[in-house]
């Protein structure tokens, strides 16, 4: 009987690019286990979207004075193309703007306050004098109560996954303009988490079975105490709160987006012309929901969501499992959208066959400790096992029967040999079924690697290349026995590297997709006659050297753009300040504090235009907050000159050459110093001697300073 499973899987933020560690703490293994059990031909649905509302995009969008909505239409796109070419096969990847979304989450919300779950509550809460306004969790930042990190959130620790409330910070400040805000009152709804610790207790009792730090995470939450938890936020952006009276405020984001399980299940219905067919995953008590995450979405899933289920509709299943994966990290630090530290997807994708990225990524899962990505073992991993153990074996196999046979030869009697390696194959069916079964991905594709090397010992051992010269029904019967061998491979490898499964699978012939075979079919006799196709290599070897030249640039995190001085003010408390009013085109107008009067009038500085950092840091420069910085250069005789574009519009991009442009969403100025910028013999800026430019021409100095002078 098939088995109904659904998968959740987290929704990104939309509000920057995907990285790598997004990739291998839940959209790959979410995505291996869903392919798998469509092989085994279970019913499966796999949803997920892009998490719109929140703070992390209005943060963005008014960094770029746009509204959330372009910020959000602009990632969404991004997201949903990134999941398609890294062949992430969701049934569903939908956004969380939906009318439909917001009507699931209206309805959840008024059913668990009509059951006295949710309630209303008078708080303390920070109030930036400065900004004017109620600060939600992701404006607040300050050091971690729990592992002392400084850049912790106001709901949670990044580095250590604590959840905490924003009071709960040290040395706390707004992240927008770095003042120290105020607690004053303001009235908010509370779901009551607290009366829930009984059942959670009772659902714990058999979940054995879940990873180890999941588990003792929950319990170690449900032990310190359950808090009620605030589930408004006074932001205009988000799920509108369904009762008159709050229309400034919306429904919390982490409230909002982990009932879009639910929704997109139910979007997905409609979408199939069903409208009740979600009920046959969530009101089927034989079937089994799995959440796939990241730790430091735990308490989120194993506490809050089932909390949610509990209080709204006890015919709802709860999860079964939550295999959340530990954090990837890079050079031994956590990937970061906010602080630039990542692999972007775009740009891996631009350089790499995406079964490469996720043979490596699958190899090297943080399923039950950090991982590190590291160039050197991506380059020997994929050159000693995906090149020479697999991609090998196979190609060798395929060109051997090509040139040969022309055609799968027919198999006679069997040795020993070939008794075992058909042996090999079903205890591998059968190890690599119960650890994907388990969500042990790493150890399923070693299983499955391990067959791949099996087969190079019995192509060397059974030399076919001496068996053509003198037996070639024996040299069939072993070639028969090694394209077994491929077909199973191709079977086994379909949910991790489902690019080339299929291509090996039409190479052998057939005219259909392997992943529209079943996981058994790896253990059927395969049929002799098939015209085989001439094989090309699966994979290419990596050289290092080529690699680290490759590697993302710190000059990558800036955003800068061309912007026009509209008009000039004397700073009311500093002498050698003006106050600028910049146009930077579609993003808008913004206020700069910059120390140019001992060097421009006023006259010389007005309609000029210049360069101007949109991402960095905001400031309060002597009472006046500064949104970026111009760029001009400075020599050892003290002259400073401004950098202007050739012939750009204000809006326009500067980059340089050969580094993508992924900025980070705020940059702190101490990072900003570690980008050289300097200006060359020919009066042009320049970043290790590659111009900045914009597509209209080069970034060059109004006046011109001795070469080598600093930009900043």
């Amino acid at each position: 009987m098939n088995k109904k499973i659904f998968i959740g899987v987290a929704w990104p933020y939309a509000n920057g690019n995907l990285h790598l560690g997004h990739v291998a703490g839940c959209y790959l293994p979410a995505d291996i286990f869903a392919r798998f059990n469509r092989l085994k031909n279970n019913d499966v649905l796999m949803v997920s979207g892009s998490d719109e509302h929140g703070t992390p995009i209005t943060i963005t969008a008014e960094r770029e004075n746009t509204s959330p909505q372009v910020i959000a239409d602009r990632y969404h796109r991004l997201h949903s193309e990134n999941m398609k070419q890294l062949g992430i096969s969701f049934d569903l990847f939908t956004r969380t703007t939906k009318k439909n979304h917001e009507q699931v989450v209206q309805s959840v919300f008024k059913t668990l306050y009509e059951k006295n779950y949710i309630f209303k509550k008078s708080v303390d809460s920070f109030y930036c004098e400065q900004c004017k306004r109620f600060l939600p969790d992701r404006y607040v930042e300050g050091t971690c109560p729990k592992c002392g990190y400084e850049h912790a959130r106001g709901d949670q620790c990044d580095e250590c996954g604590a959840i905490h409330e924003a009071h709960e910070l040290v040395d706390v400040k707004c992240k927008i303009c770095g003042n120290k805000p105020e607690l004053k009152k303001t009235e908010h709804f509370f779901f009551a988490l607290s009366k829930f610790k009984t059942k959670l207790l009772n659902w714990l009792k058999d979940k054995n079975y879940w990873r180890s730090s999941v588990l003792k995470f929950t319990r170690n939450w449900l032990r310190q105490g359950l808090k009620d938890r605030a589930i408004t936020r006074d932001i205009s952006w988000g799920v509108k709160i369904p009762f008159e009276g709050f229309e400034d405020k919306r429904i919390y984001v982490w409230f909002d987006a982990v009932i879009g399980y639910l929704s997109a299940s139910k979007e997905w219905s409609e979408k199939n012309g069903r409208g009740d067919k979600w009920v046959e995953w969530w009101k089927n008590k034989e079937s089994k929901h799995y959440y796939f995450l990241a730790k430091d979405n735990n308490p989120f899933h194993s506490i809050i969501w089932p909390s949610i289920l509990m209080g709204y509709d006890e015919n709802l299943n709860l999860p079964y499992d939550i295999p959340a994966n530990e954090y990837l990290r890079l050079d031994g630090e956590q990937f970061s959208k906010s602080k630039g530290l990542a692999i972007w997807v775009p740009d891996i994708l631009k350089k790499f066959d995406v079964d490469t990225i996720r043979y490596y990524l699958s190899i090297n899962m943080p399923e039950k400790k950090d991982c590190n990505w590291s160039w050197s073992d991506f380059v020997k991993k994929n050159n000693d096992e995906l090149v020479g153990t697999y991609g090998n074996f196979i190609h060798r196999v395929l060109t051997f029967a090509y040139n040969n046979f022309e055609r799968i030869p027919e198999k006679t009697d069997l040795d020993d040999a070939d008794r075992e390696a058909v042996k090999k194959i079903k205890q591998v069916h059968e190890e690599a079924s119960e650890h994907i079964q388990k969500c042990e991905f790493k150890k399923g594709l070693k299983t499955i690697m391990g067959l791949a090397h099996f087969g190079n010992v019995y192509f060397n051992d059974k030399k076919p290349w001496m068996l053509i010269k003198n037996n070639r029904e024996k040299c069939a019967t072993a070639i028969n026995i090694c394209i077994q061998i491929v077909k199973a491979l191709a079977v086994f490898t379909a949910p991790y590297l489902p690019f080339s499964a299929d291509n090996i699978w039409k190479k052998l012939g057939y005219k259909n997709s392997v992943h529209e075979v079943n996981w058994d079919d790896a253990l059927s006799e395969i049929k002799t006659g098939h015209r085989l196709e001439k094989p090309l290599p699966l994979f290419k070897k990596l050289q290092l050297e080529d690699i680290m030249t490759k590697k993302i640039d710190d000059f990558s995190k800036l955003d800068l753009r061309v912007g026009k001085i509209l008009d000039v003010k004397d700073h009311p408390n500093a002498d050698k300040l003006y106050i600028l009013n910049v146009n930077l085109g579609e993003t808008g107008e913004r206020v700069l504090v910059a120390g140019m009067k001992p060097y421009y009038s006023k006259e010389e500085i007005r309609d000029k235009k210049i360069v101007v950092v949109i991402n960095l840091k905001p400031a309060t420069i002597r009472g006046i907050k500064s949104n970026g910085m111009l760029l001009a250069a400075q020599d050892e005789k003290d002259v400073v000159s401004l950098l202007t574009p050739e012939n750009a519009e204000p809006g326009c991009k500067v980059y340089v050459d050969g580094i993508t442009s992924q900025p980070v969403e705020t940059l702190e100025f101490e990072d900003f110093k570690k980008i050289e910028l300097k200006i060359n013999e020919k009066q042009q800026a320049v970043y290790k001697d590659k111009k900045l430019r914009t597509k209209q021409g080069l970034i060059i100095t109004d006046k011109k300073v001795q070469s080598g002078a600093t930009i900043s």
